[in-house]
């Protein structure tokens, strides 16, 4: 029997990647292990080892193609070997483990029906029954198998009904839902996720229409046009900072930082950060300042968590630091600085830019970020407003530091100022605090023998 091989969950919020080279070709022996074929995400790249083995008789995808997990990839025939041990484990694999896989879902089903809760349901029941009825769905009694739903062209989309429930009551259309499951089972967190990317605000605005939904006119008729597939970085950074910006209220606080001493004290020991591998800079100083910053309030470290109604703090301090590509902006993640030195933020935060630079980033370095800073000072600009990093609550913006006169003891002195740009979830956060955290951060930069006293 011909064997498949479908692209395997390769990491969290993962659910579509981008063939970038496939390594076989049809007649090839194959074997578990062996990579078979180099993807990337929207983040990161990634060698895909394979989980069969035996001769390659058909490749079903292709170079520059976008899968989903649970696509199929490629058909091998099994060797030799592998037929003869074959009957022996099928035998009793038909008589078992085939029951159990088809049987597996049914008892979480159970499970979950009984935590909804009796009342919202009886008193939701107008609502779920006429939408039942327009998605051609029919009532299941206890222990029934859960009811499948049809995606466009009539394909069945399997899901339970709490999370067919779940999808009605935040409002996703459940059959535009890629399943992560067994024959693309849709999921309590595949819902989720997808609700993540297209949901709804309180007006019904998308962020699809966010980004404009008006047909383009012919820009042939003013002249020549050249047009450009956007990449899977680019392609999943506009979905996300659409959602973001149609889903969060964002609220900017800005403020300036006299950095003079701190620019001496960076070139006085530059040399000596440089020996040891980094560059010192003004950024690296910053991450580590924040981590005392998030400890002293706990909300910019923080998540929202609508469907349970609570904020989750996090009582770890991940800073995602933004980094301009080829490809376009990603974010590698320094975990745990509040257990580096500066010197140690530098050298991996100079590591990390260069691997995501040579699209060499793994999957858990752009993961787990509870903080993120976007630097701009590089290229120049006063002052931006920077977009929220979901499911983070705040970033920081840092423009190009200018030397300005600054009123001090009764005169005008030059001074090295630093542009701030403060973003934040307005749901989570609120404007008093967003200013006292950036005072915070000023008065930590200018007097970091304050860092002591709060550390």
């Amino acid at each position: 029997m011909p064997t498949e091989f479908k692209l395997p969950a390769l990491a969290e919020n993962v659910d579509k990647v981008t063939v970038t080279k496939i390594f076989v070709s049809v007649g090839d022996t194959i074997a578990k292990d062996q990579t078979i074929l180099e993807i990337e995400t929207d983040k990161a790249a990634a060698e895909v080892p394979s989980s069969v083995s035996g001769t390659v008789t058909e490749i079903r995808a292709k170079e520059g193609a976008v899968l989903r997990v649970g696509d199929i990839v490629l058909v091998v025939k099994e060797d030799g070997v592998a037929k003869a041990a074959a009957p022996a484990a099928i035998a009793p694999a038909k008589a078992e483990p085939a029951p159990k896989r088809a049987a597996a879902p049914a008892p979480v089903a159970k499970v979950a029906a009984p935590a909804e809760k009796p009342a919202a349901k009886v008193a939701v029941a107008p609502t779920p029954e006429e939408a039942e009825a327009e998605d051609g769905e029919t009532e299941q009694g206890e222990g029934e198998e859960p009811r499948v739903i049809q995606r466009g062209g009539g394909v069945p989309v399997p899901a339970s009904p709490s999370v067919r429930r779940l999808a009605r009551e935040i409002g996703v259309d459940i059959s535009q839902v890629p399943g992560s499951g067994s024959d693309g089972r849709v999921s309590l967190e595949d819902v989720k996720a997808h609700s993540r990317l297209v949901n709804t605000d309180v007006r019904g605005v998308t962020p699809r229409m966010a980004g404009g939904t008006m047909p383009l006119p012919d820009f042939t008729r003013w002249g020549d046009i050249e047009r450009l597939a956007m990449n899977s970085v680019r392609r999943r950074t506009a979905e996300n900072m659409a959602s973001a910006w149609v889903t969060i209220p964002h609220v900017t606080q800005f403020d300036k930082v006299d950095i003079t001493q701190i620019e001496q004290l960076r070139k006085q020991y530059g040399k000596r950060t440089e020996a040891a591998g980094a560059k010192l800079t003004v950024t690296a100083i910053i991450v580590k300042v924040l981590a005392t910053a998030l400890r002293k309030f706990p909300q910019f470290n923080s998540s929202i968590d609508l469907e349970n109604n609570e904020i989750v703090q996090k009582k770890f301090y991940n800073i995602g630091v933004a980094v301009d590509t080829d490809r376009g902006l990603l974010v590698p993640v320094i975990h745990n600085v509040d257990q580096k030195t500066v010197v140690e933020i530098a050298i991996e935060m100079n590591e990390l830019a260069e691997r995501a630079r040579q699209r060499k980033s793994k999957l858990e370095e752009m993961q787990g970020g509870t903080f993120t800073v976007s630097n701009l000072g590089g290229i120049g600009g006063t002052s931006f407003t920077p977009i929220i990093n979901p499911p983070e609550v705040a970033i920081l913006g840092i423009s190009r530091a200018h030397v300005e006169p600054v009123y001090v003891d009764g005169q005008f002195v030059p001074r090295t100022m630093l542009p701030l740009s403060l973003s934040y979830d307005h749901r989570v956060i609120d404007g008093a605090d967003a200013a006292r955290f950036a005072r915070f951060l000023v008065e930590a930069l200018e007097q970091p023998f304050l860092l002591f006293l709060e550390a």
